[in-house]
């Protein structure tokens, strides 16, 4: 790490003095920031917390906005971090550490009020460079005061690592947003035995980094400790001392991280406007080094896009402003700023396009399924196989339970992703990270699915729990009793629209029976969220992405145009199943 860092002084002074002498020389130097080794660059804001838009905030926390680098301090202050309730000031104490200003109202807010907090161009860098505009972002408070404790959900290196490079810096990744005034060198400590470890600590966004002045030494136990001077933006503090231990190995760590997994994937067609871009790197990243100046999105006419980045364990995300445009391919970018936590910068940038919807169609919005889009079959406990069936996509079960898969790479075209997954590479791959993130974005789909209004659409009334002989348009359709379809359901309607089918019990597709498209449909747009088990009889023919919060079974020869992503288990038995187009 420290030779890292040594390395990149030297290559900054090195591009500095050639800026000016290329300068000098007649050469370009129109960006007036590296070439002339000044920086011109205005700041931006990376993240806030409550986030833009955001419901029933907690009326007692505090607001935090984190930077895309670090600000002068004597500019950030109560005239230049401002909140208003309409157009009254409400009065605050504002407060700036590492790349994070943190305000703090003098009383609590009130209750179910709409609230406006601004970021002034008076704030500027440590070169002087202001804002190139005002920052603004709304929320709405709710009626409770945030009394839950924060806790650390994750730590690099994990408790018992062994062999960790000497170089690394540590992480902790906290369940919530803190007061980056507590999360300083005297509540994350570093002991050898019982000798502390001088380095410096910084944070952003939920993420805290404990950088050692010098390189660890090797073959020595370490423990890490976040204590309870840590609190969140409430002031809640951790209910006990966070403690990790690991083991150094011999070396430093001079392996470059990569992008291994995006949402949207590359190429990807039809993506809904409200999407939230999400990519997973292979190792921890340094997240101050994660912003929204080198992870970017640009249209078809490379306009920039704004947005707020975070970061969290493995993935970054980025979160447009406004919702993006439709029928409009866009364009996104990560760049080689960004580091591992030895300070190793990708290979080259990060480059992948998608393409959004053509219109909004008829029904409900399409429901986000994050990382999960990548799967034609995913699962949280097993997936079982009667071979031999034809998987046209990604499978993967997840990590966390030790839970095993029974299908061969002859019978997937695409990988398999588990921890034990048969066959050889490259249809074999082992992605913990990945895995858990698509698990977790399943999870979220779901939930968000689930909650969506009841009967929303025409037609709605279908009666019992029986589907027989009908044809649906657009629309939620929902269903408080077990489902089953006794004879061919049609859905009509354009490539743009969407079905939502919310059914609180299980969900049946009868021998032989067949769930059938007219008028463009699309199966990526059909969404069956089914709170028990779904079985499709032998013989059928399914269209669509089922989101079941237990298990999916596909008896003899079923098929399906879709997804299945299940809470606990899949079986499968001579199935075939088709992924969606991108």
């Amino acid at each position: 790490m420290k030779r890292s860092i040594a390395r990149y002084v030297y290559a900054l002074v090195v591009l500095m003095f050639t800026g000016f002498f290329i300068s000098g020389c007649g050469g370009d130097n129109s960006t007036g920031h590296w070439d002339s080794g000044v920086d011109t660059l205005p700041p931006t804001v990376t993240s806030t917390v409550p986030v833009s838009d955001a419901t029933a905030v907690a009326i007692g926390n505090n607001l935090t906005a984190t930077f895309s680098e670090a600000m002068d301090p004597l500019t950030i202050t109560d005239l230049s971090f401002t909140l208003t309730d309409g157009v009254t000031p409400v009065t605050g104490a504002v407060s700036y550490t590492g790349v994070t200003a943190v305000f703090n109202p003098t009383v609590d807010l009130a209750v179910d009020t709409l609230y406006t907090a601004t970021i002034t161009t008076v704030a500027t860098d440590l070169a002087g460079n202001p804002f190139a505009s005002d920052y603004t972002w709304s929320f709405t408070t709710g009626v409770a005061l945030d009394t839950t404790a924060p806790t650390v959900t994750s730590t690099v290196p994990v408790d018992a690592a062994t062999a960790v490079a000497i170089g690394n810096n540590l992480t902790a990744t906290f369940s919530e947003a803190m007061d980056p005034l507590t999360i300083t060198d005297l509540s994350f400590i570093l002991t050898d035995g019982v000798t502390p470890v001088t380095g410096a600590v910084s944070y952003s966004g939920v993420t805290a980094v404990f950088n050692p002045a010098v390189d660890l030494e090797p073959a020595t136990v370490y423990t890490a400790t976040i204590s309870t001077v840590a609190s969140d933006l409430a002031g809640n503090p951790l209910a006990s001392d966070a403690v990790w231990s690991f083991n150094t190995g011999a070396g430093t760590d001079v392996i470059t991280p990569a992008v291994t997994a995006t949402s949207p994937v590359d190429t990807a067609t039809g993506v809904i406007v409200n999407k939230t871009l999400t990519a997973i790197f292979s190792e921890a990243m340094d997240p101050l080094t994660i912003t929204n100046v080198n992870f970017t999105l640009a249209d078809d006419l490379t306009a920039d896009v704004p947005g707020s980045v975070t970061y969290s364990g493995f993935t970054a995300t980025f979160n447009p402003t406004v919702d993006l445009s439709p029928d409009t391919t866009y364009t996104a970018t990560i760049s080689t700023v960004a580091t591992d936590l030895a300070g190793n910068p990708l290979a080259s940038d990060y480059v992948w396009s998608f393409t959004t919807v053509l219109g909004l169609g008829a029904g409900p919005l399409p429901v986000d399924l994050g990382l999960a889009e990548n799967f034609a079959g995913l699962s949280k406990a097993a997936i079982t196989d009667v071979p031999s069936s034809d998987i046209i996509g990604d499978i993967g079960v997840s990590p966390i339970s030790g839970s095993a898969i029974g299908v061969t790479c002859a019978e997937v075209t695409g990988n398999i992703y588990a921890v034990d997954a048969a066959g050889p590479l490259p249809c074999s791959i082992v992605d913990p990270v990945m895995l858990t993130t698509a698990v977790s974005n399943l999870e979220t789909a779901y939930t968000d699915a689930a909650g969506r209004p009841a009967g929303v659409g025409p037609n709605l009334n279908l009666g019992g729990g029986t589907v027989a002989g009908q044809t649906l348009v657009p629309g939620t359709y929902t269903w408080g009793s077990n489902v089953t379809i006794t004879t061919d359901l049609t859905l009509d309607g354009a490539a743009t629209d969407t079905w939502l089918f919310q059914i609180t019990g299980t969900l049946d597709l009868s021998p032989n029976m067949q769930v059938l498209l007219s008028g463009g449909a699309l199966p990526e747009n059909i969404f069956w969220v089914v709170s028990d088990a779904v079985t499709l009889g032998t013989g059928s023919h399914f269209e669509g992405n089922i989101l079941a919060q237990t298990n999916i079974a596909m008896n003899t020869l079923a098929s399906i145009n879709g997804r299945l992503l299940a809470q606990t288990a899949i079986s499968l038995d001579q199935n075939t199943i088709v992924i969606p187009a991108p």
